[in-house]
């Protein structure tokens, strides 16, 4: 694993002394027991990242690298060790190489802009998968009709797998980017990223992967990916919102222009000229995010303690409980059947709208998702307007998934 856990003595895997680390999952909604069933849109915080945010806003609310104050030491402290543990569950070579942001969305705009713009003339290729997420599309659009530059699209088969020889095919000479997306969201597919990184690396392209999907389910070492850039969402991995990351080389990181300008990136300013701060800073404009990145280290930590090779074993035999049941239901079709998937089901039922099934399930307490997940081409490649999609987290039981099963069951006999 990509972190030493030998500070973390791994317990057995208590799926019930997890759970009781979430409060929301006491609650109930229409008067039956949460089952929530839809941790790849956002999870649920256990109580030590709602504690540990609590704490900074109680007990040291400072801003950070700016005072000499007691509160902003412990501050500045508490950031910077929180990035520290970023660094550690990635394994990337520094802190240097860590850089806050709002999320993944904001990574990959930073990597657009200042990585990639700088280096594009008309004509030069942008390559992506079909099974991309909005934020890794529209980005590269952007950064197209910015400069002239075209964006390609390696396709997938059927079962939402990645077609790696022809998207090396689609490798040219003016290719100088590989966006790709470690897990899919829409899909449940993990990609083999670590190949593709191998076969850019080989041909001199630059690769920029989405690991939202990723962090809270596999094992991420950004050293043995080989990529040059991975992005990150804290709140899809247990953390606070609005808060992510980007992990990107060092050598590249350095010579990349700020992306945007203010406090904090800033060594020495003067109305004649700026003097920009060192990595990472360079790219943390303004006032940070303390808070989030502090529940995002704490994020991690949960991880680490509780042992990402347990919660991928657990989320396997949840998926492979719910597949084997879902694949017998008459109507039903699951859309996304990848021999190496994440904790998610997307399927559609016949007669059936999903926004109905969302509906009616709710009814019965149960969060699913349901519309095209912020993956349209997905949705057009697999000719569907929309999908019902669960989606496992740490938290989750083979009971919950009966539990939304019976439901399922009573919405298909409304609406038929």
């Amino acid at each position: 694993m990509a972190v030493s856990m030998e500070n973390h003595p791994q317990a057995v895997f208590d799926i019930e002394r997890i759970r009781a680390q979430f409060p929301v999952l006491a609650r109930e909604v229409h008067g039956k027991p949460l089952v929530y069933l839809d941790s790849a849109a956002t999870a649920q915080r256990p109580q030590s990242v709602i504690d540990a945010v609590s704490d900074f806003y109680g007990r040291y609310n400072a801003n950070v690298h700016r005072g000499v104050h007691q509160l902003s030491v412990e501050a500045s402290e508490a950031f910077e060790q929180a990035r520290t543990t970023v660094r550690e569950h990635l394994n990337a070579a520094s802190d240097r190489e860590i850089v806050f942001t709002r999320g993944t969305t904001e990574a990959i705009n930073l990597v657009a802009q200042s990585y990639l713009r700088p280096k594009l003339e008309p004509g030069d290729e942008i390559l992506i998968t079909h099974m991309e997420h909005h934020s890794n599309i529209v980005p590269w659009q952007l950064l197209c009709e910015q400069t002239g530059a075209v964006l390609k699209v390696a396709p997938i088969n059927r079962r939402g797998e990645l077609l790696v020889d022809e998207l090396e095919q689609l490798i040219g000479e003016r290719t100088k980017l590989i966006g790709i997306v470690h897990v899919s969201n829409a899909l449940g597919t993990v990609n083999p990223v670590a190949e593709v990184c191998r076969i850019a690396r080989e041909r001199g392209v630059a690769t920029l992967v989405d690991g939202a999907q990723a962090t809270p389910h596999v094992d991420v070492d950004v050293q043995a990916l080989g990529c040059d850039f991975y992005c990150l969402s804290a709140h899809k991995m247990y953390g606070p919102t609005g808060i992510g990351c980007l992990y990107g080389r060092e050598v590249l990181l350095e010579a990349m222009p700020p992306w945007q300008g203010g406090g904090e990136m800033i060594t020495r300013v003067s109305f004649e000229e700026t003097t920009y701060n060192d990595l990472p800073h360079k790219f943390e404009a303004g006032t940070p995010n303390i808070a989030g990145a502090i529940g995002m280290g704490e994020a991690f930590r949960f991880l680490q303690r509780t042992g990402i090779e347990a919660i991928a074993r657990h989320e396997a035999g949840l998926l492979a409980h719910a597949t084997e049941t879902m694949q017998s239901i008459d109507g039903l079709t699951i859309v996304g059947t990848a021999e190496h998937k994440g904790p998610v089901v997307s399927f559609t039922l016949e007669g059936a709208h999903p926004n109905d099934i969302g509906t009616i399930v709710d009814h019965f307490g149960v969060a699913i998702r349901t519309g095209h997940h912020c993956a349209m081409p997905v949705m057009q490649f697999f000719e569907v307007p929309a999908t019902a999609r669960i989606s496992f987290g740490v938290y989750n039981t083979t009971e919950e998934i009966d539990v939304f099963l019976e439901a399922l069951g009573k919405a298909r006999t409304m609406l038929a």
